[in-house]
């Protein structure tokens, strides 16, 4: 006894109609009310693309037939498939074209390559249809349909997650690995052995332009693994930029570091930057300035292109190191005192004492503190060396 039968009065069909019945009545409505032909009637193609999606489905009829929509909403089984996928469903002799995987591939490149852009060929295996059988896997008159999963590739599993609340799980079926179809072992393509593909060598030319950035991905699109009845996928190229000895990438900007001798720091100096295409750049700190240890400078225009804009370019950024004189000559002490300014007049307070000025030793600060931590552990698996004993007369 069918408790409701609004989906079957919207597909225009009665209760215990066959699946044909049923896929012919559908495919009858959906010529003349689809959206294409019928701008107006969107909603009704909606309705009707979702009692079929119900009704074609067995356990979801089921569940239907007893309790109405309200116990496919409880049961966490609404319609909710897109109706134009049902709809291609349908017009595509009831299964669906999908999609293949993509196939994503790493390319290790250079800052140089990224900053003047560059053409690499780049050689990948890749699945492509047996050409001896044509994607079939063997003999015409030798594909069975899979009787586990009934030719879809996939078994359907209902899991309950609460009373009255039902979770729908598809996994590829194990007996024909999702292919829909078996082949018996005689009867297989000598090629393929009933893979229906073959390994392929193929040579793409990745163009890498001007700018981009680590983890940027290149697609080839249809150019992955071919499949029997599913679209090709995707060839992922994603972009790994390599480490460099000078430079270091910050988004458009490029920062490297520079060592002054002190001399160099107080007195001015000259230095020679080679940039990413060979061009030398010439930095002047003139008689008078001082660098500091630490002082970051740029130069506009001399980092990154821009992707897509390589007439645009980030900043070149500088960060000095000085690198100060373990000693100096004690003779020399006088001139150079004369050359800077001043230091600070200080007054010892009567009986100062004179302490050492040693090293620090920061291994020494490690091993002190990776003592007490042992200790203090130690003492914790004791019971706490703390613990108070109680004294008896």
């Amino acid at each position: 006894m069918v408790k409701e039968t609004t989906f079957y009065d919207v597909l225009g069909v009665k209760p215990g109609c066959s699946q044909e019945d049923l896929k012919r009545a559908f495919r009858k409505l959906a010529l003349k009310y689809h959206p294409d032909k019928n701008p107006n009637e969107g909603e009704r193609f909606k309705q009707m693309s979702q009692a079929y999606e119900v009704l074609s489905n067995p356990e979801k009829k089921r569940i239907y037939d007893a309790g109405g929509e309200q116990a496919l909403k409880e049961g966490g089984m609404s319609a909710a498939s897109s109706p134009m996928d049902i709809f291609e469903m349908i017009f595509g002799d009831g299964r669906r074209k999908r999609r293949g995987r993509d196939v994503v591939h790493q390319l290790s490149v250079s800052l140089e390559e990224l900053y003047k852009g560059t053409v690499r060929k780049l050689a990948l295996q890749k699945n492509v249809i047996c050409d001896k059988c044509e994607g079939i896997g063997g003999k015409k008159d030798a594909v069975e349909q899979c009787r586990m999963c009934e030719g879809t590739g996939y078994k359907v599993q209902l899991q309950q997650l609460a009373p009255g609340m039902m979770q729908e799980y598809r996994s590829t079926c194990s007996k024909c690995k999702g292919q829909g179809d078996h082949i018996k072992s005689k009867d297989r393509c000598p090629q393929c052995l009933g893979k229906k593909t073959i390994r392929d060598r193929k040579i793409l030319e990745v163009y890498i332009d001007k700018g981009m950035m680590h983890s940027e991905r290149i697609v080839f699109t249809g150019q992955g693994d071919q499949e029997p009845d599913r679209e090709p996928g995707n060839i992922v190229i994603l972009l790994e930029q390599k480490e460099h000895d000078v430079f270091v990438r910050s988004n458009n900007d490029l920062k490297m570091r520079i060592n002054l001798q002190l001399v160099e720091a107080l007195c001015g100096f000259q230095k020679v930057i080679q940039t990413l295409d060979q061009r030398n750049l010439v930095i002047t700190s003139h008689p008078g300035q001082v660098v500091k240890d630490s002082d970051i400078k740029c130069i506009p225009c001399e980092g990154m292109p821009v992707h897509k804009d390589p007439f645009t370019k980030g900043r070149l950024i500088i960060e000095f190191r000085v690198n100060f004189p373990m000693v100096i000559d004690p003779s020399v002490i006088p001139t150079l005192e004369q050359c800077l300014p001043p230091r600070e007049e200080v007054i010892v307070p009567y009986g100062s004492e004179d302490c050492p000025l040693m090293d620090l030793d920061t291994d020494y600060e490690e091993r002190e503190r990776d003592g007490h931590q042992h200790v203090h552990a130690h003492d914790e698996d004791e019971g706490g060396s703390s613990r108070v004993k109680c004294a008896t007369n």
